[in-house]
């Protein structure tokens, strides 16, 4: 017994009306099959009152009207046919999307009744006495709702002119209006090659119909690929998607990174050094061309930073104690040690000693590890956390554990905290720092921010724990206050250096005289003294 390969034409042509995606691969057809004719101009008008949708085109017109209802024939000559591929099908689409086509080109007519033809019934082609230019095809009783406003989405990359019911489609992708440069794969129009400012954003086509479209994207912002045609091949029949999708769109992906080096290797020959880092460092870093910069002086100034405020823990790699430079050290003041740069991890339990020192040093903190490994730079960067840290508390008052909602440290009151990384020490006293799961509380600490450095506050759900980080910072600035208040002077001078009066203008050089435990509860009167001279305080204290 032999078997062979059977085609049962009745179920075939039954089927055929479940192979297409939606109802817009109707137009995106009819489309096409204008393009590959030659029109240069295509005029579209949909009624959707009476279901009514017509198609003219200038272009060469149909010579074999039986290719209309021919399956898998393309009917194209053999140049379009080793181009584009077409599969022969997309006229077909016609036949389950309307109950009347008529088709009209030069002086043949055919009126085509959809049911009669899936029966395989015969249709007369007609003789007209008026010549008609290219092709005009209408369908009656054709449901595209919304066809305006996808049209206008579906022709953005699209070749030719098209209007719809009497208005122009702006085609903004289309390849004559971009500016492009002809690849192995096409021709590509690059984003940010002139400002610097790339995107991996990018919108591909093929034959003028998108196969490769970004989620969100910024409209005026994205690269415009159209693909070569003898190259790739889209999906039967919808021709949306590519075939063997990833591996082509690696190939994509390959052909932007050698267009943005060939973009970058002139800019960097036309431009200044520092002309050329400042505009062009963002496009090198995300399309992986860094090693440019290895023969030049200048460095991003986007890699350097300086701590100016208290570093803390965060999930979320927020980094607001770290300032941005507005210029770069010069390569002269880093090799000749004028500027030092550190290379550290985010701030973490084992490294917030590091973080503590290069603050007090006043380094620059440097991203390192975004340069090519051969850069220049490298030797010249201290990588602090692979030393060993040594931390004291000096002159320690008391050890006292911290009873928060997340953190229990054990909190120790020191006149200032000793750090030694090598042969050199800071002395740290106007803040507290961590180390070893405790908190170590300088002279000049009061306020219960180290319980940030302690930890980030985030749940095994990965929420931030905004109250219990509150009230763990309010419970150690209590806990600092109370075990300040040895004497009521020193309670006082506590609190008003928590205020930070110095911040009141208005309230230096004057003398007060402060009443507690009068009036409504807890109680005070504050009285403005008249004295006469300098309050002798030269250390800047306060006086109670």
């Amino acid at each position: 017994m032999k078997i062979q390969v059977r085609i049962n034409e009745e179920g075939a042509l039954r089927n055929q009306r479940y192979a297409f995606t939606d109802r817009f691969t109707l137009i995106s057809e009819l489309l096409q099959n204008a393009r590959r004719a030659g029109a240069f101009h295509i005029n579209v008008e949909y009624d959707a009152a009476d279901r009514k949708l017509s198609v003219r085109d200038d272009g060469r017109g149909l010579d074999d009207f039986q290719k209309l209802l021919s399956f898998h024939e393309s009917g194209w000559d053999n140049d379009i046919a080793d181009r584009e591929h077409p599969f022969g099908i997309g006229f077909t689409k016609c036949l389950y999307a309307a109950t009347h086509i008529t088709v009209a080109s030069g002086r043949q007519r055919v009126a085509i009744n959809t049911a009669a033809a899936l029966r395989r019934e015969p249709f007369e082609v007609e003789t007209v006495s008026d010549p008609i230019e290219g092709t005009y095809i209408e369908l009656h009783g054709a449901e595209i709702e919304g066809l305006e406003r996808r049209l206008e989405t579906l022709c953005q990359g699209f070749p030719v002119d098209v209007v719809f019911n009497s208005r122009p489609l702006e085609r903004r992708y289309a390849e004559h209006r971009l500016a492009e440069t002809q690849t192995p794969i096409g021709s590509v129009h690059v984003a940010g090659n002139r400002d610097g400012k790339a995107t991996h954003s990018t919108l591909v086509f093929l034959q003028g119909f998108c196969v490769k479209r970004p989620v969100y994207f910024d409209p005026s912002r994205v690269n415009v690929i159209h693909l070569d045609p003898r190259e790739f091949m889209a999906r039967l029949p919808d021709r949306d998607i590519l075939i063997d999708s990833d591996q082509q769109l690696e190939r994509v992906d390959k052909q932007l990174k050698q267009c943005w080096r060939q973009i970058l290797e002139v800019a960097i020959k036309q431009l200044p050094p520092r002309q050329f880092v400042e505009t062009y460092f963002d496009a090198m870093h995300s399309w992986g061309h860094l090693d440019l910069l290895n023969v030049i002086d200048e460095l991003p100034v986007q890699l350097f930073g300086r701590i100016s405020g208290y570093p803390i823990r965060s999930e979320f790699c927020d980094r607001d104690y770290l300032k941005a430079l507005t210029v770069a050290p010069t390569r002269q003041a880093i090799e000749q040690g004028d500027v030092t740069l550190v290379s550290m991890d985010w701030l973490s339990e084992e490294n917030t000693a590091h973080w503590m020192y290069v603050r007090e040093k006043a380094w620059l903190v440097f991203k390192a590890h975004i340069l090519d490994a051969a850069h220049w730079v490298h030797p010249f960067i201290r990588r602090l956390e692979e030393q060993l840290v040594e931390v004291e508390a000096m002159e320690v008052l008391t050890h006292v554990p911290l009873e928060g909602r997340w953190v229990q440290p054990e909190v120790t009151l020191c006149r200032a905290v000793h750090i030694r990384i090598g042969d050199d020490e800071v002395a740290i006293t106007d803040a507290g720092v961590c180390h070893e799961g405790d908190i170590l509380v300088p002279a000049g600490e009061c306020s219960g921010e180290p319980v940030r450095q302690l930890s980030k506050f985030i749940d095994e759900n990965d929420r931030f724990l905004k109250a219990d980080m509150e009230a763990d910072r309010d419970a150690l600035a209590d806990l600092i206050r109370r075990l300040r208040s040895t004497d009521p002077a020193a309670t006082l001078d506590s609190l008003l250096t928590e205020i930070r009066l110095g911040k009141y203008p208005q309230l230096q050089g004057k003398r007060f005289e402060i009443a507690v435990g009068v009036g409504m509860a807890p109680g005070h009167s504050v009285e403005l003294l008249k004295f006469e001279g300098t309050p002798s305080q030269p250390d800047g204290g306060n006086h109670a």
